[in-house]
């Protein structure tokens, strides 16, 4: 597939001159003249200036949300891992929404199919529906996907002329058809922002959901939620205004900027995650860099978790401390025991559980939770993520 077709480059500013040695500008393949290697990389970025489906339309001509990222993330002096990245330039838009969307769906499995990690930046966030798209199982042996969202509010309204692309194109992801959504978590909705409803809708649907509230007390919360993802999309309103003013309308609350790049650098870890979208990034709104600087941040935080990969396989063996709790089993509705596994690295403190379903015990899943998870089971509670996944399962 000829992915050049697609693509603008860069503009000048963005490509030279020669870079200090020691920053990313200097380690990544840009697109100037000559389009990248993309087939060769780790991590391909791909800018999008995409904002059909939004309700405020586009930033005002000549503002790009991307390269006003890029400018800052280019400055960043890379971590002391290896580093293979290109950037492709920026998506161009389709005739129609519906087109870009397309357009995003063919190139994301693309890179997919090569192992290449795509990094989407701006847009709106309606943008994620062909990154989600491009995980459509080709065959039936394909296995459903798990997927995250960071967002100030689930953009669950009802399609219609009264609701921009940008504010249901969740609800859109989950009722796709062909259905090949094994589970959803959405992180750092603010109440008072979410109808009741929608958050009755997710708990019917066994999805899980996390407040920004519970995510400021404990991050660490959110580690393996983000460890089960297939693939991320974040956007920019889940960030308070003052860490981010690059959305409207604006919002005094929300993550703080240590917030989102430690979900960044927790999703960066995940060797199961293969593609990631930073959405919403007006740069109109954004005067002196705040915002961009951010997302530049937080794309660092995920490229170096990336390369600190270390993949977590061969449970029940020497790698795994296993821990197996015998259970009351009060009914057919309970399990007899529940089985840990705990990584043996010194570096992490990573926990996996088991869930059987009670319904077919071929069907099993090794689902990442954590020490607390464990503590309740050992207390004989059912931890809540085993009762989630069961109620999947079957």
């Amino acid at each position: 597939m000829n992915l050049a077709l697609f693509f603008d480059p860069l503009p000048d500013e963005l490509t030279g001159p020669t870079p200090a040695p020691t920053t990313v500008a200097a380690y990544a393949t840009r697109f100037a003249e000559d389009f990248p290697d993309w087939r060769t990389a780790d991590l391909a970025l791909i800018g999008l200036d995409e904002w059909r489906g939004t309700a405020a339309g586009p930033p005002p001509p000549g503002q790009h949300g991307a390269n006003r990222v890029r400018e800052r993330f280019y400055q960043l002096h890379r971590g002391t891992s290896p580093l293979r990245l290109v950037d492709l330039g920026n998506l161009r838009p389709g005739l129609s929404l519906e087109d870009t969307y397309q357009r995003l769906r063919e190139i994301v499995r693309a890179l997919l199919e090569e192992n290449t990690l795509p990094l989407l930046l701006g847009g709106g966030h309606d943008l994620d529906y062909g990154q989600f798209l491009a995980y459509e199982p080709q065959h039936e042996a394909v296995p459903a996907i798990n997927f995250a969202v960071v967002d100030s509010r689930p953009d669950m309204a009802m399609p219609g002329p009264f609701a921009a692309p940008e504010d249901s194109h969740l609800r859109r992801v989950l009722m796709h058809t062909p259905n090949f959504v094994f589970s959803c978590a959405h992180l750092a909705h603010q109440q008072y922002l979410t109808p009741p409803e929608v958050l009755a809708a997710f708990e019917k649907l066994h999805f899980e959901t996390m407040s920004v509230g519970e995510l400021r007390t404990d991050r660490r919360l959110a580690e393996p939620v983000l460890r089960q993802a297939n693939f991320l999309s974040v956007d920019i309103a889940a960030i308070r205004w003052q860490d981010a003013p690059g959305y409207y309308p604006a919002s005094p609350f929300g993550l703080s900027n240590e917030d989102a790049a430690q979900l960044c650098w927790y999703a960066g870890h995940n060797e199961q995650l293969t593609s990631i979208g930073l959405y919403g990034y007006r740069p109109d709104h954004d005067p002196h860099g705040l915002a961009a600087a951010t997302l530049a941040t937080m794309l660092w935080y995920f490229m170096e978790g990336y390369y600190h990969r270390k993949p977590e396989t061969g449970f029940g063996t020497y790698r795994f401390l296993t821990y197996t709790l015998v259970l009351p089993g009060n009914g057919r509705d309970e399990p007899n025991e529940l089985v840990f596994y705990k990584s043996r690295r010194a570096d992490t403190d990573k926990w996996w559980m088991e869930v059987e379903s009670l319904a077919d015990q071929a069907v099993k899943r090794i689902v990442p939770c954590t020490h607390q998870d464990y503590l309740h089971a050992a207390q004989g509670d059912l931890p809540q993520r085993w009762i989630r996944t069961q109620a999947l399962l079957s």
